[in-house]
């Protein structure tokens, strides 16, 4: 097993702190480093970056422990080969793509609903404060309150934690890399090589966002377009550098 790698292990460091940081700070935390909607009131740019040095807090354990281990498994490989600030870069890169990406598609969300109730006659002012005060028009109120609208309102008010969009990012990478290595998943006892693991996990993760539920059935508040935007950059990115490798005649 590789050891851990210098910036992998200052990465793990910074998750941890910020996690234990949470759970004594609360609420007020989340509201201040995880990542708004930008015409949410909560919303700061810097939310952009320290979403993902945050997760979901007690008892879903689950998602520091995995986004941790990943880091841990796949980033000290790669660093490994790229070196610290190559791959802090590619790091950070991916989790502000995942966080770009998730915010397209809540917007695209939020200005279907928007524009569907003003169509109707309403003013953005009337359907704001609904959002913002709770109150005003009642027809809106019901309106909002339809399973039709339930994306409007989730893009509005969701909020996205986790360092999974860059965790996305570097799988990509590892696929790149080492296409012919075995990964093997607690519920899948076969092991699959990355080249086929990789590209299945990412069909998946469009299915469930595209369809908004989960494996398991219900909604999954799982931010699956962060997912797929951390791996898009991660793709864009091995791809620029491996295309100029390969002109230089310096990729292996």
């Amino acid at each position: 097993m590789m050891s851990i790698t210098p910036t992998v292990k200052q990465l793990l460091i910074i998750n941890i702190l910020f996690y234990i940081g949470s759970m004594f700070v609360g609420e007020p935390a989340y509201k201040v480093l995880s990542m708004y909607f930008f015409e949410n009131p909560d919303f700061h740019f810097w939310q952009i970056f320290t979403h993902m040095f945050m997760h979901a807090p007690l008892p879903n354990i689950m998602h520091i422990a995995f986004n941790m281990f990943a880091l841990y498994s796949f980033g000290s490989a790669l660093e490994h080969f790229w070196g610290g600030r190559k791959f802090v870069f590619f790091y950070i890169s991916c989790g502000i793509g995942a966080a770009l990406l998730h915010s397209a598609v809540n917007y695209y969300f939020f200005q279907d609903g928007l524009n569907t109730l003003m169509n109707q006659g309403f003013s953005k002012a009337e359907i704001m404060a609904v959002l913002n005060e709770g109150k005003g028009n009642s027809q809106i109120v019901s309106i909002l309150n339809s399973p039709d609208f339930m994306n409007f309102v989730s893009a509005y008010f969701g909020n996205v934690v986790g360092a999974s969009g860059a965790i996305y990012g570097l799988l990509v990478a590892f696929a790149f890399m080492f296409p012919n290595a075995e990964l093997a998943l607690m519920f899948i006892p076969i092991p699959i090589k990355a080249k086929y693991f990789v590209p299945g996990l990412l069909l998946v993760d469009l299915y469930l966002g595209v369809s908004g539920g989960s494996i398991f059935g219900g909604s999954s508040g799982i931010a699956h377009f962060a997912h797929l935007g951390g791996a898009l950059v991660g793709y864009l990115m091995m791809w620029y550098w491996k295309k100029n490798q390969f002109n230089n005649r310096r990729w292996n």
